[in-house]
């Protein structure tokens, strides 16, 4: 499988990879010592935790609060739009790009994961993965405990129920439920 890129411009490609890489590594370690920094800071302190965010996440809107504690992959590939809110426990894999739009809420322990293994046996093995891409676009709520699976776009204005497992797509504007998330009616 080699192809003469290096393993992050594969992963940052969508394309399999190989995450034992050393500038993968330090991208990783870069997001742990920040994410450990931003979770064991002074929750008063809503100016340098913002800093943190900053400095950590490819762009974090004016307005929005994570609560800690957080966790992401790297962090550069996730961009949190303004006056959003993450309740407890966030975890964004950030392999492909998060793309979290304006005025979403997510409940308590809210998983993000873009990452994915190959299902052939040998490949997984031998410690390839990829990632796709997650949209959550403007004004989505999602209950606490809800997953999102690689690849998948959320419409503006959906409700997620608590618990849901996201699979495929949602369109905007309606709520959906259950595992794997369905849309049960439409909003408006």
């Amino acid at each position: 499988m080699d192809d003469g890129r290096s393993m992050r411009e594969r992963m940052l490609a969508g394309d399999l990879y190989i995450a034992d890489d050393p500038e993968l590594a330090a991208e990783s370690t870069r997001a742990q010592q920040l994410t450990h920094r931003y979770n064991t800071m002074d929750p008063t302190d809503g100016a340098a935790r913002r800093a943190v965010l900053e400095e950590l996440l490819a762009a974090f809107g004016p307005g929005s609060e994570l609560r800690p504690p957080f966790h992401c992959d790297y962090g550069h590939q996730t961009t949190i739009g303004a006056r959003t809110f993450a309740n407890f426990g966030l975890v964004v894999l950030d392999v492909a790009r998060v793309t979290i739009g304006d005025d979403a809420q997510l409940g308590p322990n809210v998983q993000l994961l873009t990452a994915t293994h190959p299902v052939e046996p040998g490949p997984r093995r031998d410690k390839w993965e990829s990632a796709a891409p997650i949209v959550l676009e403007d004004n989505v709520w999602l209950g606490g405990g809800v997953i999102v699976c690689p690849g998948v776009t959320i419409g503006a204005n959906t409700v997620v129920g608590a618990g849901a497992v996201v699979t495929r797509d949602l369109p905007a504007n309606v709520v959906a439920v259950g595992n794997p998330a369905r849309v049960v009616r439409e909003i408006g």
